[in-house]
């Protein structure tokens, strides 16, 4: 049994994956957290596919460089979100319609720009790939997570103010408009940062599954935090190792495996669950 769980640890890109995981595991969920408190959660899923394009651009100048399609990535994310809201603003549309919009225009623009480069792998950059976890996605993905961090640390009383009573928080001035942008832009960060192992595709599901999951062990915010960390870290584990013996892309592993966290806490977690229902019935 410990050679089954250890073992695959003894290669080095196994150790260099489980690392820049547990990264992305510090820092996706505690967003992931928030978004689900300010009910934007389904604002991950056109960010992940808005950051395509300036990946791409950074794939066909650069080669494969991290920091390249790193730095294209946020680019594109950042002006996803802005051309959005933008477009929101100035037309009184609704800004989950304009953001759609948007997203499916880079989407299309990203696959268009790596289908005209040769020598790009598509399917590693929308998966995934523990290979290509070197020590230079390791760096990225730990300056990241630092970012993050120390960003929702400064950001933190009015972020949650903002969630919970946007009015009262806008009556007291508390700057809640401000922490708002730059949690935006704490999330397109995490949601690049993580394209490395997880994929363009797979990256939003290590920051959202768990912290939807984690509504099921805590009430608080403090809580959720902390258990939606614990399970995506075990999640990342336990998928890292299935990934290694079904021979499968490690973004679809980790996402299936929170999923499966996820399943459990809904039929048998301590809150909200469907075994706490039952109870209360019987």
């Amino acid at each position: 049994m410990t050679d089954l769980l250890l073992g695959p640890f003894d290669a080095a890109f196994m150790r260099r994956a489980l690392v820049g995981c547990l990264a992305l595991s510090l820092a996706g969920p505690p967003l992931g957290v928030f978004l689900v408190l300010r009910r934007m959660s389904l604002m991950t899923d056109p960010l992940q596919h808005g950051i395509l394009p300036g990946i791409a651009v950074g794939a066909a100048l650069t080669g494969l460089s991290i920091w390249a399609m790193g730095l294209g990535g946020l680019i594109a994310g950042l002006l996803v979100a802005v051309l959005a809201a933008l477009a929101a603003r100035s037309t009184g549309g609704r800004e989950d319609s304009q953001l759609a919009a948007v997203y499916l225009i880079a989407l299309a623009a990203g696959v268009a720009i790596l289908s005209a480069r040769r020598g790009v792998d598509l399917t590693q950059l929308l998966f995934g790939s523990v290979l290509a976890v070197d020590d230079t996605a390791l760096l990225a993905m730990a300056g990241v997570a630092t970012v993050v961090l120390l960003g929702l640390a400064l950001i933190w009383r009015p972020l949650v103010m903002d969630s919970l009573d946007a009015e009262f928080a806008r009556a007291t001035g508390s700057g809640g408009a401000t922490a708002h942008l730059i949690f935006l832009a704490l999330v397109v960060l995490a949601v690049v940062s993580g394209f490395v192992a997880l994929g363009t595709l797979m990256s939003v599901g290590l920051m959202m599954l768990p912290a939807v999951a984690a509504r099921h062990w805590s009430g608080g915010l403090g809580g959720q935090m902390r258990a939606s960390v614990a399970i995506a870290i075990a999640a990342s584990v336990a998928g890292l190792l299935l990934s290694y013996y079904a021979d499968i892309p490690a973004g679809p592993a980790i996402v299936l495996t929170a999923g499966a966290a996820w399943l459990a806490s809904v039929a048998a977690g301590p809150r909200l669950s469907l075994m706490q229902r039952a109870l209360r019935r019987t």
